[in-house]
């Protein structure tokens, strides 16, 4: 059997079996390719979910941040918006200006006391109705007024004779505002002579030497540095007949004097140093210009 063979048998087995194995190893290359071309694009769809994934969840918090910009709108409106309070300048811009009255006065007096003084202490402080001059309806100028006031001043001013004290007495707001009012009088005053009152580039002493070198017969100035002369005793009230209060004049503000609380403050002072009494005696009179 071995010689019907040959003497090659072996050969011809070797390479079947060699061929065999051939044949067994080429459908593992040919599937190699097909493995990477499977990761591939499991590679892909998984980059694509990922993309996806995050596309999804950043739109998700964009909408999260949507509804609580949302909230946050809803809560402000909600909320009662802050109402900005009104100054006086507001009040006074909307109002037309009225002249000041002797019951503005009386008004002024029971607020201001109403804190700090009794009910019996604020009627002694209440002036009687007969010590108010006419009061200006806003077609004056300062001479005018005081013409209407005091019609007898060419005799009056002559007959004054008192140092350290003036016949008339306008409390005004500032210092501009006094020598506004000084420059008014040129047309009233005649011979008399006027001093102004007020702290500005003036010390008090300055003002003490010139009621002590002569006689002065109207006085204008703020009402700070006239309290503050009648505390020294550099001015006196022997020959007051008529103190002017320059109600109706207004700052760039819209301001009156007694608008401003440092001037009222210091004006009501003023007033208890003596004038309340003085009006309530008959010998000063009050006027509102």
């Amino acid at each position: 059997m071995g010689d019907d063979l040959g003497d090659e048998w072996w050969k011809h087995t070797g390479s079947s079996d060699v061929s065999d194995e051939g044949e067994e190893e080429k459908p593992d290359e040919e599937d190699k390719p097909k493995k990477k071309v499977s990761e591939e694009q499991t590679s892909k769809k998984r980059k694509s979910q990922a993309v996806k994934s995050g596309k999804a969840k950043k739109k998700k918090e964009c909408f999260v941040a949507q509804e609580k910009e949302d909230a946050v709108k809803d809560e402000a409106s909600e909320k009662p918006k802050r109402r900005r309070k009104k100054t006086i300048t507001d009040v006074l811009a909307a109002s037309e200006p009225k002249p000041g009255c002797a019951a503005d006065v009386q008004t002024l007096f029971l607020q201001h006391y109403s804190g700090t003084h009794s009910v019996i202490e604020r009627e002694e402080l209440q002036l009687p109705d007969s010590c108010f001059l006419p009061c200006n309806d806003l077609t004056h100028t300062l001479s005018s007024y005081l013409k209407e006031i005091c019609p007898k001043w060419a005799k009056i001013q002559k007959s004054h004779t008192v140092k350290k004290s003036v016949v008339i007495l306008i409390v005004c707001s500032s210092a501009l505002r006094t020598i506004d009012l000084i420059k008014q009088l040129t047309t009233f005053k005649g011979e008399a002579k006027v001093l102004k009152l007020f702290a500005k580039h003036i010390k008090v002493e300055e003002h003490v030497k010139l009621l002590e070198k002569g006689v002065m017969h109207i006085g204008v100035g703020t009402p700070g540095r006239i309290k503050a002369l009648l505390e020294k005793d550099g001015l006196t009230l022997q020959a007051l007949r008529y103190l002017v209060l320059d109600w109706n004049w207004r700052d760039q503000k819209l301001r009156r004097m007694v608008d401003i609380p440092e001037l009222k403050g210091d004006m009501m002072k003023l007033l208890e140093m003596g004038i309340i009494k003085g009006c309530r005696d008959g010998t000063v009179k009050l006027g509102l210009f």
